[in-house]
């Protein structure tokens, strides 16, 4: 029984941030840690801050700008994060509102009602809450049938999603899921972290996978395989969690926010993802050669770069490979979804693409698709 991913959906947030921004938010920041600890620095107690810049965000990762959910707080030098009211518990949450928004995008490309969804996921890197679950709040505004559930497993939750959905369908246990990934990275993000404070930015995006047998939409991209991998890291990690409270006096340690060991993650994981995806295709009959394109995890541009030449035995082509990072940033599991659904034109019937996601865990996703065309 053909699978396919028929429908795809992006919210993007009202509110852009550029480099400039961030950075002279960031200075001042700086500038004023650096005037109240003078005397520490100058005994050499206290090593002095160092000032970002824009040209350095930009070599070190390909970002430009990012959508946020609300800057005002990132900006304000005093601050430095998000500032997001929380809602009564009868109105939707910001999570679910985001994902309604990315999921009725997806439903109307794939010509679906909500009451032919048999299961919701929601496959993100965080979940404002512990219970109940974000999806079943989704599922219920939606006026999906059948069951939600959330999951997480990072960077690639939106693709291990797909996996679960595509597994879902031929079981027979469905005949369509919905895979939404609301990923409100800036409330993760340390903005006082030189390393990292350009990293992220937000976005929601909604996956329908369905049995192309029953399908209704003028376009399937069939699931021709799909492969998943984790491997234990702590090179990148976010310790927050319902029992920090327990332990008070590491509540705001940094370690409760994103953290992470670049260079040693670009080491490890690049050669990790280029050997699963070369593994997979061959695993299916498929050489490099035959990929008309590689929706990758947007993380890092010289990592995708890297990557795309492993694996096709060349640099690949921006068609090849194309980038989100300069408007969106890395939004985590949205990224390569976010490709996918922005740079899919110009694909022929029966050609062929692998969307790849990658990040902490490690977790490594990867699922290989074919353009199909269908009938009016």
């Amino acid at each position: 029984m053909p699978i396919a991913i028929t429908g795809t959906g992006l919210f993007t947030p009202p509110f852009s941030i550029s480099n400039d921004e961030l950075v002279a938010s960031f200075n001042a920041y700086v500038a004023a840690e650096n005037a109240q600890h003078r005397d520490a620095i100058a005994r050499g107690e206290r090593k002095a801050l160092e000032p970002s810049s824009a040209d350095f965000i930009v070599k070190a990762s390909g970002i430009e700008r990012r959508y946020a959910m609300e800057r005002e707080g990132i900006l304000d030098p005093a601050i430095m994060a998000p500032r997001i009211p929380e809602r009564p518990n009868d109105q939707p949450s910001i999570q679910c509102e985001m994902s309604i928004a990315a999921a009725t995008e997806a439903l109307a490309q794939a010509r679906i009602t909500p009451d032919r969804i048999g299961a919701v996921i929601v496959a993100c890197s965080n979940q404002q809450r512990a219970y109940p679950a974000i999806a079943v709040e989704v599922q219920e505004a939606l006026g999906a049938k059948g069951f939600a559930f959330d999951m997480n497993v990072a960077c690639s939750s939106a693709t291990f999603g797909i996996n679960v959905a595509h597994d879902l369908v031929k079981a027979g246990s469905v005949k369509a899921v919905l895979v939404v990934s609301p990923e409100i990275c800036t409330g993760h993000l340390n903005f006082r972290d030189r390393e990292s404070h350009f990293i992220f930015g937000d976005a929601c995006t909604a996956v329908v996978v369905e049995d192309m047998e029953t399908t209704s939409a003028p376009e399937a991209w069939e699931i021709l395989g799909t492969r998943l991998a984790t491997k234990f890291s702590n090179n990148i990690r976010n310790n927050a969690g319902f029992l920090n409270r327990t332990a008070p006096e590491h509540r705001d340690d940094a370690d409760k926010l994103f953290v992470q060991q670049g260079r040693k993650v670009f080491k490890d994981v690049s050669p990790m993802v280029a050997d699963l995806i070369a593994g997979h295709l061959d695993s299916i009959g498929i050489a490099p050669a035959q990929l008309r394109r590689m929706w990758l995890h947007q993380a890092n541009a010289t990592m995708n770069q890297w990557i795309g030449r492993k694996v096709l035995g060349r640099d690949a082509t921006p068609e090849e490979a194309p980038s989100i990072l300069e408007e969106y940033a890395n939004t985590s599991s949205c990224g390569s979804i976010i490709t996918f659904h922005k740079h899919r034109n110009g694909i022929e019937d029966g050609e062929l693409g692998v969307i790849c996601s990658f990040g902490a865990g490690y977790s490594i996703g990867s699922v290989i698709v074919k353009k199909q065309t269908r009938a009016a």
